[in-house]
């Protein structure tokens, strides 16, 4: 086994590492979610965590890792005598992104049952997890359903099984860990509440720190082991400060006065529910262990509410996570005082701690960093800023100049307010990635059938499988309870369920559209798909055409915000390229089927169906509409002409595309003209 990079070598990332630690020292607290761009040590940091855990003293030859000392009594391998166990490492187990259902919970052991004709339960890995670490790495590009049947025992500390005749429950607390890189796309709202704390990473600016960076990685990619050695001593440090830390918890008192503080801070905050108050308590607590400190002060609750708030503050899909640190101070500071904010509930010795600005970077924030590192350059360089948020369309900047917009342009306008769309889906069987747009066959989903297997086996369908074998066991001489099974017996179940497509949208920027108020509602519409996109699980992507050309705003991303962002920064003016936008559309869908032959497209053409500029441009488009006619691809186009008279453009513009034409007010959800349905035309053929 390879030997880790030291925790206590990891250069800055103050907040990750506390973030870790204090998860260390009490699980109860929820996990960690790890936000941040590619390269800024996340999994590094992970990964080195698990040596830093306390040994676990287990029952020998359980696979449920039971405590000798209070074995689980429901535990599927006891009952346990209460003795003496054997010690081993703490485990971190990682949880791969295309994992199955039956490896993250277990399922019935197939080999046992056909062979010996018995039901025995196989541990998936949130047995191996128990008292350890589950890391699961890029946890965004994780199927739905297993995200939450993962997060369900991380809050329950328990795995229920109920499938194929087997019904088991087992223990499963562990120290769940996820990281993302929010590029590659967001979880939901409702995940992101799931995990305790989150923590924003991003690489430090400032050239001595990077040069630090460099200077340990090659030094531990030369020589692990000794780079390891002469880190000892700090990683021992840590370790035993974290045994301290978890003897002194249950002796830690959260007094009346840092209990307020929390609850006036989630209220101040407008966090739905109460897990965020909880949360909040916990991690306070486990801050003043850290400390070595038996009382809870201001100043963890603010630590703590910079660690568990943020990520609960993103009402809308398209919101960046973030906290205003003034307003949480104002709030701190309004509801300390002196009524007991030390946790003592009547001295007046620390109660002003919330009044001041207390330092999170102090000599208990860090957690053990070797003091020559000073602050993290990348804890606050202004990502929040710069995540994606942009000022009002054509609204002056923070520097009071407005957006100059270049020859034939006019200002990008804000997006109208969106709405609920009509489900727009792809017609047919597809067989892509698990999403909930168009119906599919995955690996996920209600039971349909059983076939023969075409390749390897993936998913038995046990009844078929028995009833295919049950004739032929005379001739095949059974004598003994278990049943013959070849492998011409085996089936495969065929499962249903809904897939994720590729939603490239193709949007008519030119000077036909920048009416300020047509663009607005135009651009309202988008977004309104967009977070439809984003519900079920699709890939996007944005192509624009204005001017004399048609360029890709945005390239297939799963990441939905960054194509808010671009639409919302998204200048207008010039003549309408039709067949140039079109085009330039058709060549992202050829190479993106070459990267991703399963998934299927629909293409949203936003236009009123106008072609100028070049020589012959309406006939020109409707040659590059049948192009897609002839692939069969799925396409709407959103009719976005007005006025009192209306010439039908982009109603003939989907009939070369051979597919369906839908008004702005016909994408609603809640129109009276029941339209949108599966896509129609020349798609069908291909299904």
């Amino acid at each position: 086994m390879s030997t880790p990079f030291p925790f206590t070598a990891v250069v800055g990332q103050d907040d990750l590492r506390l973030a870790l630690l204090l998860n260390a020292v009490s699980p109860a607290v929820g996990g960690v979610l790890v936000r941040g761009e590619k390269g800024t040590a996340k999994s590094t940091a992970v990964r080195a965590l698990s040596a830093l855990m306390p040994e676990v003293d287990v029952v020998a030859g359980c696979r449920f890792s039971c405590a000798p000392a209070a074995p689980d009594p429901a535990c599927p391998d006891g009952p346990h005598e209460v003795g003496a166990g054997v010690q081993r490492p703490a485990r971190m187990v990682e949880l791969p992104v295309g994992a199955s259902e039956d490896r993250l919970v277990g399922a019935l052991d197939i080999e046992r049952a056909l062979a010996e004709g018995v039901k025995a339960f196989e541990p998936g890995l949130l047995a191996d997890a128990h008292r350890g670490i589950l890391y699961v790495d890029e946890v965004n590009l994780l199927h739905d359903h297993l995200v939450d049947l993962l997060l369900d025992a991380a809050a329950m500390g328990a795995s229920y099984v109920e499938r194929e005749g087997v019904s088991v429950r087992h223990a499963a607390r562990f120290l769940l860990v996820g990281t993302m890189n929010p590029e590659e796309g967001e979880l939901r709202p409702q995940l992101l509440d799931r995990f305790g704390l989150t923590v924003e990473v991003a690489a430090s600016r400032e050239p001595d720190q990077r040069v630090e960076v460099v200077r340990r990685r090659l030094a531990y990619d030369d020589d692990p082991d000794g780079f390891a050695g002469r880190w000892a001593d700090e990683e021992t440090s840590v370790r035993a400060r974290i045994v301290a830390a978890r003897k002194l918890l249950p002796s830690v008192v959260l007094g009346d006065g840092p209990l307020r503080q929390i609850a006036a801070t989630c209220a101040a905050f407008e966090v739905d529910g109460m897990r965020a108050d909880i949360v909040m308590a916990r991690t306070a607590t486990t801050l003043a262990a850290w400390a070595g400190r038996t009382e809870v002060l201001a100043e963890d609750v603010r630590q703590a509410a910079l660690l568990a708030l943020p990520h609960r503050r993103r009402r809308n899909p398209f919101d960046a996570p973030g906290l205003d640190e003034d307003k949480l101070d104002e709030t701190l500071e309004e509801f300390g005082g002196g009524d007991g904010s030390n946790g003592s509930g009547g001295s007046d010795d620390s109660g002003d701690s919330g009044d001041e600005d207390p330092d999170p970077d102090g000599p208990d924030g860090g957690g053990g960093q070797p003091p020559q590192e000073g602050p993290d350059g990348g804890k606050d360089d202004g990502s929040s800023e710069s995540s994606g948020e942009v000022p009002a369309q054509g609204e002056p900047s923070e520097s009071g100049q407005a957006p100059s917009p270049g020859a034939g342009e006019q200002a990008p306008v804000r997006a109208a307010e969106p709405f609920r769309t009509k489900v727009l889906s792809v017609p047919g069987l597809g067989e892509g990635a698990a999403g909930r747009r168009s119906r599919a066959r995955t690996e996920h989903g209600r039971t349909t059938g059983a076939r023969r297997p075409q390749g390897a086996l993936t998913k038995l369908h046990l009844a078929a499988t028995v009833q295919a074998a049950a004739p032929h066991q005379r001739a095949r001489g059974r004598s003994g309870p278990g049943l013959v099974v070849r492998r011409d017996d085996l089936r495969q179940a065929t499962r249903e369920g809904r897939e994720g497509n590729l939603v490239l949208f193709v949007v008519d920027a030119s000077g036909s559209m920048a009416a300020r108020q047509r663009m607005s509602a135009v651009k309202g519409a988008v977004l309104s798909l967009l977070l439809d996109a984003y519900q079920r699980r699709d890939k996007v992507g944005l192509v624009t055409f204005r001017g004399s050309t048609g360029e890709v705003a945005l390239p297939p991303t799963s990441s939905v915000d960054a194509a808010a962002v671009r639409l919302e920064s998204l200048p207008t003016g010039g003549r309408t390229p039709l067949a140039a936008g079109l085009l330039r559309a058709h060549d992202v869908l050829r190479v993106e089927r070459l990267r991703d032959p399963a998934r299927r497209a629909l293409m949203v053409v936003v236009t009123d169906g106008r072609a100028t500029g070049g020589p012959e441009p309406v006939n020109l488009a409707g040659r590059a509409a049948r192009l897609f006619a002839a692939d069969g691809v799925a396409s709407v186009v959103v009719d976005c002409e007005s006025g009192p008279v209306r010439l039908g453009l982009a109603g003939q513009l989907a009939g070369e595309l051979g597919g369906t034409a839908v008004t702005l007010d016909e994408l609603r959800a809640d129109s009276i003209a029941g339209l949108v349905r599966d896509v129609q035309g020349n798609s069908r053929r291909a299904a």
